[in-house]
């Protein structure tokens, strides 16, 4: 998220980062975007009596900020069928793997166990399934020997900060279209 607000600021980014909400009101992401000035809110799923008033209640709150395209970053929940299909082609996340490898949690953990000389990460649009939507770009990491989980997570990490903002330009400009 922090990577999308910083390459949000030039001038010419097609993309401005209107509002950023989270399912965790303690997240350190709202308050890195309310220190620059973009509108937050946190909404704790725990409180609605149905995954589905939970995610009208997020589409209200996306609306109100004429949300165009949604990034997911670090929530880790998995989104129902509606919610998914009312911003279908307008979804991405990014998850640390090249998908289709590795996908949900541990990916990195994942490579090293498959013996993998290579690793990475990919923005992809949000669908139905789990990590399955068409990638819209991926950066490759290399394995190191005697890497471990985190040591390759930490060198993946910044390899998805810099292809995290150029995929959604890619999308923001239109010169990649999602599944509708």
């Amino acid at each position: 998220m922090s990577a999308l607000i910083a390459a949000a600021k030039a001038p010419d980014y097609p993309a401005e980062i209107v509002g950023v909400l989270s399912n965790r009101a303690a997240a350190p992401g709202l308050e890195i975007a309310a220190s620059q000035g973009i509108a937050t809110a946190s909404l704790a799923q725990s409180k609605f009596l149905s995954r589905d008033m939970f995610e009208d209640v997020m589409t209200q709150m996306l609306e109100s900020w004429a949300v165009d395209i949604v990034c997911l970053a670090g929530f880790m929940r998995i989104l129902g069928d509606d919610f998914v299909d009312h911003w279908a082609g307008r979804m991405i996340n990014i998850h640390p793997s090249l998908l289709p490898l590795y996908k949900g949690l541990h990916p990195h953990q994942q490579a090293l166990d498959a013996g993998a000389t290579e690793h990475g990460c990919s923005v992809h649009f949000v669908t139905h399934g789990m990590d399955e939507g068409p990638v819209i770009a991926r950066a490759k990491v290399p394995i190191l020997q005697g890497d471990t989980a985190e040591t390759l997570a930490a060198r993946t990490l910044v390899a998805e900060h810099q292809l995290y903002p150029q995929a959604l330009r890619l999308l923001a400009l239109g010169q990649v279209v999602g599944p509708l």
